[in-house]
């Protein structure tokens, strides 16, 4: 384990944190000064995340830029952080969805914007740092009781995100999430006390746990409560239903990082705490869960090739792709697991691009349904590119990362499960047809009689929307994203070897294969 001077970890924690104060501090009028300190936070957090992946040891085992601080001794609570190359993988991935959000919303708060008529600013941005301070702290908790503290710190957000700024059935969507979330986490809170006291040791130290080896049957009780737990926040069928909903009447921002980092804590919780820590239970659930993996693989992809809604096609899109990030660790080997790794980024960025061009599209033309556009492509060159990027990672195209991702997936499952994989396989040629459907539909059918140019339609008429192209505040964002979708397709071992020492040391506690 490697020691450091300074504590990036805790900057970064802090740095959304202080975020959040001064935000809360501000007054209310200050629309110009709150989304200024949204941008900037969010860009130091940007910051010091590269810092992390720039300083991380990839020579090195174990966990780096440890923190260690007795928060109550007396039972077993300490405040321990620290990272190896799945964490920070993960970290890098919510400090760029981040930034590219609170630019989003910055420019939807303007009037006007799909922001400005709800307004409030202030407390928007106010539950957008503490959800992503939760975030971070998911990722690099080394004690159970802080990763838990951390988790529902960024779950809870979630509903007033929704219920307030959100559109259609937001109360509903934000309340059924946040039902469905608590759920998970009662399983979770469940699997953590129960470790604890089985453990003998009086201590929620994951390093300290994760060096004993737990009793059998308390592993095979413990283990489905910590899959399902995690896994309700994954988009795990039959439990998945929170989601779409959840994603459909979030605004832009929220979407981004409900899709792009808080679905990725519900995988990231089963990598980090339920394999190394229960190793024989996942050897004995691993093939059942498998099995329902697949499930969420074909049945996203069928219902998103069913929906007329642009929001709910993304939507459902991300419970099939996180169908494949849930089976690749259902694999438990070192090509399956790396490549989940690898998917829950590149869906990220992926996802977190989408919600984004959807806020955009959804700005110009006042609609969702796939059958009231078209022809943008005329009007929105720069959009009709990004979006058609963004779904050829989608469907997995060679030189995208979303195609190493699902290669190294398939490759690892096959070898676990041959005809699952083979099953699996379906739901990747069904997302090329409802891809290709949606850039037909949005992008490249005939131009929709009502769309004109900017300067093209008369004074008073409400017959005709005015659809320019995107403006700098949001091709900004959506570069950031794009790079990331081709740099990694074309130079995946930029983050294969960040993840590979984890999953090696994950691989070690379950006794192989490698």
């Amino acid at each position: 384990m490697m020691a450091t001077q300074f504590p990036y970890i805790t900057a970064i924690l802090a740095t959304t944190l202080i975020g959040a104060l001064v935000t809360i501090l501000l007054p209310e009028k200050k629309h110009l000064a709150i989304k200024l300190t949204a941008v900037i936070s969010s860009f130091i957090t940007l910051v010091l995340s590269f810092i992390l992946f720039l300083f991380f040891d990839r020579t090195a085992n174990g966990f780096q830029f440890i923190e260690k601080t007795p928060w109550l001794p007396q039972i077993g609570i300490t405040y321990h952080v620290g990272i190896d190359g799945i964490g920070l993988s993960m970290i890098l991935l919510t400090g760029v969805i981040f930034f590219a959000g609170a630019l989003i919303s910055s420019h939807e708060f303007k009037p006007g914007g799909l922001l400005g008529a709800v307004g409030r600013p202030k407390e928007f941005f106010a539950l957008l740092f503490i959800l992503v301070a939760g975030v971070f702290g998911v990722f690099v908790s080394l004690d159970l009781f802080f990763l838990f503290l951390f988790y529902e710190m960024a779950v809870l957000p979630m509903y007033l995100l929704i219920a307030i700024w959100g559109t259609g059935k937001k109360e509903y969507s934000a309340m059924k999430l946040t039902l469905y979330l608590l759920l998970g986490s009662t399983f979770i809170l469940v699997g953590i006390l129960a470790i604890f006291f089985a453990s003998g040791l009086k201590t929620f130290d994951w390093v300290s746990l994760n060096s004993i080896a737990l009793p059998k049957n308390l592993q095979l009780f413990i283990f489905p409560l910590f899959f399902v737990g995690f896994g309700i926040l994954a988009g795990l069928w039959p439990f998945h239903t929170w989601s779409p909903d959840g994603h459909a009447s979030a605004p832009s921002a929220v979407s981004m990082l409900h899709a792009g980092v808080l679905m990725k804590l519900g995988a990231f919780g089963i990598i980090r705490v339920a394999l190394p820590l229960l190793p024989y239970g996942a050897q004995v659930y691993c093939p059942f869960f498998a099995s329902l993996t697949v499930v969420n693989i074909v049945y996203g992809a069928l219902v998103a090739l069913a929906q007329k809604d642009l929001k709910y096609v993304i939507a459902y899109s991300s419970v099939s792709h996180m169908g494949i990030v849930m089976f690749g660790i259902c694999s438990l080997n070192s090509l399956g697991i790396s490549g989940s790794v690898f998917q829950m980024f590149s869906h990220g960025v992926m996802t977190g691009l989408f919600f984004a061009l959807v806020g955009c599209i959804y700005g110009r033309t006042h609609t969702r349904t796939l059958s009231e556009m078209g022809g943008l492509a005329k009007l929105a060159p720069f959009l009709a590119v990004a979006f058609s990027i963004g779904g050829l990672a989608s469907l997995g195209l060679p030189g995208t990362s979303g195609f190493v991702a699902e290669l190294l997936v398939l490759l690892g499952a096959f070898r676990a499960y041959p005809v699952l994989t083979v099953i699996a396989a379906t739901g990747i040629v069904i997302t090329a047809i409802y891809v290709l459907r949606v850039l037909q539909n949005i992008f490249f059918a005939g131009l929709k009689d009502r769309f004109v140019a900017p300067g093209a339609g008369h004074k008073g008429d409400h017959h005709h929307i005015e659809i320019s192209d995107a403006v700098m505040a949001e091709r900004w964002p959506l570069s950031i994203l794009l790079a990331l979708l081709v740099v990694l397709g074309v130079y995946p071992s930029l983050l294969i070897n960040l993840i590979n020492p984890g999953v090696t040391a994950i691989l070690q506690k379950l006794g192989g294969p490698f």
